[in-house]
């Protein structure tokens, strides 16, 4: 029984780790990373072993950057309700161990990447970290309501990072995925922002819904939705892609700016956490078109 006890705390304490890493927005990010690495390359495949290396190093890097994240935040989230019921503010882990995870993690990652992949995406990838982990987590968030959008630069950088990686530059293709989640990622957090109005109240966040209302962030949901729509046609003006992701494009983008303007008209909570979700819906498919226009285009 005693044995059993050990086992199970154990379990509990690797699974409080791997929460710190923010698993589900880790997919989002190295998915998107993969996509530019596949990208990157104009026929074929990418070297297999520099992929793998680059995803690892990669992940590793983001995921000590969402550690340092709930460090640096344990008393916020410990009075919001989406965020309470993360290992800190729980004390399943002391801030020392978070600390150290991080700088472990983190650690090996820009070492896989520097050795195994190439200098230039090491420091990229290193720059990302310091800007969501430091400028966007403890300056920006707490001191602007348009913190996401200047820290979402950090947010779009995961294809830069994995075309980086294969093709060791990062030419203006790399840049216009960068672009696309860098207009998404307002319209995304805000939906998410609004029903979570009252949590961000609680913890004296000053995040849009908190300082200019409900109503004006419907409205820049919605802008910026147009925004994002004109952006994704981008890849096609420019040759980047073709016919296939041209249509999988405005089909998505069409659904987008639909439901924004639903949350614009009529608001309820229901419907931001529907918009939120297509949000993520919503990028997966485009860079899955993108991905698989890339291949057909041979």
């Amino acid at each position: 029984m005693k044995s059993f006890a050990l086992d199970a705390a154990r379990a509990n304490r690797l699974r409080a780790f791997y929460a710190l890493t923010k698993p589900r927005v880790n997919t989002l990010i190295v998915f998107c990373a993969v996509i530019g690495m596949f990208l990157a390359v104009p026929m074929g495949l990418p070297d297999a072993l520099t992929v793998f290396a680059a995803t690892v190093g990669i992940a590793c890097v983001a995921g000590a950057a969402a550690a340092m994240n709930c460090l640096l935040e344990q008393q916020l989230d410990a009075r919001m309700t989406r965020t309470r019921a993360r290992p800190l503010p729980r004390g399943e882990l002391a801030p020392g161990e978070a600390l150290a995870f991080a700088g472990v993690l983190g650690g090996c990652g820009l070492t896989v990447l520097h050795q195994a992949v190439n200098p230039l995406t090491m420091w990229l990838t290193l720059a990302t970290f310091v800007g969501y982990a430091v400028v966007y987590t403890a300056f920006l968030k707490p001191r602007t309501p348009q913190n996401i959008v200047i820290g979402g630069a950090a947010g779009a950088m995961p294809p830069v990072l994995g075309w980086a990686a294969v093709a060791g530059e990062v030419p203006a293709d790399a840049l216009l995925l960068f672009l696309i989640i860098f207009a998404w990622t307002p319209p995304h957090f805000w939906a998410l922002a609004l029903y979570r109005s009252a949590d961000y109240a609680r913890a004296g966040l000053p995040m849009l819904p908190v300082t200019h209302g409900p109503a004006f962030t419907r409205l820049s949901v919605l802008l910026y939705t147009l925004i994002l729509f004109g952006v994704t046609l981008l890849p096609f003006a420019t040759r980047m892609s073709g016919v296939l992701y041209l249509g999988v494009a405005l089909a998505l983008g069409a659904e987008f700016i639909r439901r924004a303007w639903q949350l614009y008209r009529g608001y309820s909570d229901a419907r931001a956490r529907r918009t939120f979700r297509f949000s993520i819906t919503y990028l997966f498919g485009l860079f899955a078109a993108l991905l698989a226009d890339h291949y057909l285009r041979w």
